[in-house]
């Protein structure tokens, strides 16, 4: 079974958001990158599951430029096999798809996963692209994955409760909590990461769709009003010429 499990390079979540002074692009400086939290799911499950077949392959797959290379070496000493690196900016959710798409089509992977959506645009687009773009099932967001031969069974949370999906292989998954326990890297897996296998490619020629005019942060938050509980009608009030949210 060959796993393709794709990774985003995203800032920390302590990281406090600065923008470039054209307000065009995120500024970099100082902040630390890691794994996209929803990825590392999909990492751990892929590899749990190819220690239960006793067999198979997990690549990590990442677009992105030469600075992500430290949480792709990440992600292979916690136990992918080796990495692909498209390099390129991720320009928007339908180029990194359009690469997705690319290197499984030529890579003949069983499975496809990645996280439910990167935690700093939280767009939920590119699992539904990339299968698309291939013609093969998308699950998405699956809260659980077990494997049985080539079929593999997904449970994902639906309105109202939970749903259960079978589907053959090939298909494109997008995970979520409570899928696994997301592994840390142990010191054995840090000192093999160093000598696996990392191949960088070229990106496809085609553009992206789409472009930031700007960006801004949210306004400051008020301060607080706190109105006693007889005076329902002082409440309506501000809540109506305020807040405007009635």
């Amino acid at each position: 079974m060959k796993f393709l499990v794709c990774i985003s390079n995203v800032p920390d979540t302590t990281t406090k958001i600065t923008f470039t002074p054209d307000n065009k692009e995120f500024n970099k400086a100082g902040v630390q990158f890691v794994i996209n939290p929803w990825d590392e799911y999909a990492l751990t499950r892929a590899i749990e599951l190819k220690e239960a077949q006793g067999g198979g392959t997990v690549t990590v797959l990442n677009v992105g430029e030469a600075d992500t290379e430290p949480n792709i070496r990440k992600a292979l000493a916690i136990g992918a096999d080796d990495a692909i690196r498209v390099n390129a900016h991720p320009k928007d959710a339908f180029f990194v798809a359009q690469q997705i798409a690319s290197i499984a089509k030529d890579g003949g992977y069983d499975v496809i996963l990645m996280g439910k959506e990167s935690i700093d645009y939280n767009g939920f687009q590119v699992h539904g692209m990339v299968g698309e773009l291939l013609n093969i099932p998308t699950v998405a967001p699956a809260m659980k994955l077990d494997m049985s031969g080539n079929t593999a069974t997904l449970e994902r949370e639906i309105e109202g409760g939970k749903e259960i999906v079978e589907v053959n292989t090939p298909f494109v998954a997008s995970c979520q909590q409570p899928m696994c326990e997301p592994r840390i890297p142990n010191m054995r897996g840090i000192m093999t990461a160093r000598t696996k296998p990392l191949k960088v490619v070229e990106p496809t020629a085609d553009a992206a769709r789409t472009e930031v005019s700007s960006y801004a942060l949210p306004p400051a938050k008020q301060g607080v009003k706190l109105i006693p509980a007889e005076n329902a009608g002082e409440l309506i009030k501000l809540l109506r010429n305020e807040a405007k949210v009635i």
